[in-house]
């Protein structure tokens, strides 16, 4: 268990649907994750939509979302979000391929 002044972190798995590819959505949302110093993953599905998994607190991780869909050319249509497990070890955030 965490000391109570500790801010907890949480982790979600986000798929996004609309405009998301060939917009540098995944180059939008590392720059994103890299200010606000939330660690995870981001890449494109062969679907046409962008998976997403980032760790932070609950209020890094919505300012992330917001700042991802403020991109000039990115018309995020739906997102789909759940929580998962807290990966302890993990340090960056990294833009991954297919």
């Amino acid at each position: 268990m965490r000391c109570g002044h500790m801010r907890e972190r949480i982790r979600k798995r986000i798929v996004f649907t609309g405009r998301v590819q060939g917009v540098g959505f995944r180059w939008y949302a590392k720059r994103a994750a890299e200010s606000l110093r939330v660690t995870g993953w981001v890449r494109n599905e062969y679907d046409g939509s962008v998976t997403m998994e980032v760790q932070g607190t609950e209020a890094e991780i919505d300012r992330m979302l917001l700042e991802v869909q403020a991109g000039r050319y990115i018309d995020v249509q739906d997102m789909q979000i759940r929580g998962i497990p807290v990966e302890e070890e993990e340090r960056s955030f990294r833009v991954r391929g297919y």
